[in-house]
């Protein structure tokens, strides 16, 4: 389950960093910004996919150390 969440928050913090990438460079990579429903939004749904990547990996820590 610490692997699933792991991989799960990397993904997350790449399609955040990459939208914010986009937005700012006019680079273009990501899924951020291929989403029509998205359209105007784009920075909020970055930064929360970043903030989506913390909470991941904040839950896939061992608290028995």
């Amino acid at each position: 389950m610490k692997q699933l969440l792991e991989v799960l928050g990397f993904i997350a913090l790449v399609q955040g960093v990459a939208g914010l990438v986009h937005e700012f460079t006019d680079l273009d990579w990501g899924l951020v910004q291929r989403l029509g429903v998205l359209d105007g939004y784009e920075v909020y749904a970055s930064v929360a996919l970043l903030v989506l990547a913390f909470a991941l990996f904040a839950a896939a820590v061992d608290h028995d150390c």
